[in-house]
């Protein structure tokens, strides 16, 4: 038996029998980038071969993209399904039409009324099953199209509200104009959206400015693979 390190197999070391891995994406790579440089790494010793990814990670944000090898890229709607943990570093005092930083700022807001008191008020409210918005900047179809490409071309975008479960929200940090969130939810939620309906509560406005996925499921962080420690180990053993 082979020394993977931190990789799942179904049988033995065999990729195409099914294999799960976690990779700590970097940031401004896209999830498909991920998987591309993996299928590219196993072509050497399995020539064409099943490689997916069980969920997107924008490219702004960083952390856990789990990638499904061989026959165990049947189950990736299994792991897409799991609970997720983020932290999330959210910054008031600007919008963006995309929540986060894709995008630049299109409008300005006062944000000294918000301290930490207001903050863990307005925190309980996206707690539970709340109803939420995508953003129009998101993968969401509409009317068949991607939003994103919608609101790239200025179109207007009519998105429908979703259910979403929010187990958990912590406050990490609130130095003000930042605050740092752990936030435990559920497949489909849209930090970004969280970001920007909480500077609404907070009687300002904000945005996304960071984020990390430490977690899928039992897949934690802190146990993926950076890319080039994963191209070492694939191609130490291909």
């Amino acid at each position: 038996m082979k020394d993977w390190g931190n990789i799942r197999f179904r049988e033995g070391d065999d990729f195409r029998a099914g294999a799960v891995l976690v990779v700590d994406k970097p940031l401004r790579w896209t999830s498909f980038d991920v998987v591309n440089k993996i299928r590219i790494c196993l072509r050497k010793g399995y020539g064409k071969i099943k490689v997916g990814h069980a969920g997107t990670l924008d490219p702004l944000a960083t952390g856990v993209v789990i990638v499904c090898v061989g026959k165990e890229t049947k189950n990736i709607e299994e792991y897409m399904g799991q609970e997720k943990e983020y932290v999330a570093e959210i910054t008031f005092g600007h919008t963006t039409p995309s929540f986060d930083l894709e995008t630049s700022f299109d409008a300005e807001f006062p944000y000294t009324h918000v301290d930490r008191e207001r903050l863990e008020q307005a925190v309980r409210q996206f707690v539970g099953e709340i109803e939420q918005f995508p953003p129009t900047y998101s993968a969401v179809r509409v009317d068949g199209v991607r939003a994103y490409e919608m609101a790239r071309r200025g179109d207007e975008v009519e998105m429908k509200s979703r259910k979403v479960m929010v187990k958990e929200i912590e406050i990490l940090k609130a130095e003000f104009p930042v605050v740092e969130l752990r936030i435990v939810c559920s497949k489909g939620t849209y930090i970004r959206s969280l970001a920007h309906d909480l500077g609404k509560a907070c009687g300002s406005g904000s945005h996304l400015s960071a984020l990390r996925r430490t977690r899928v499921g039992d897949f934690r962080v802190e146990y993926g693979f950076k890319i080039d420690e994963i191209i070492g180990i694939l191609g130490e053993n291909l």
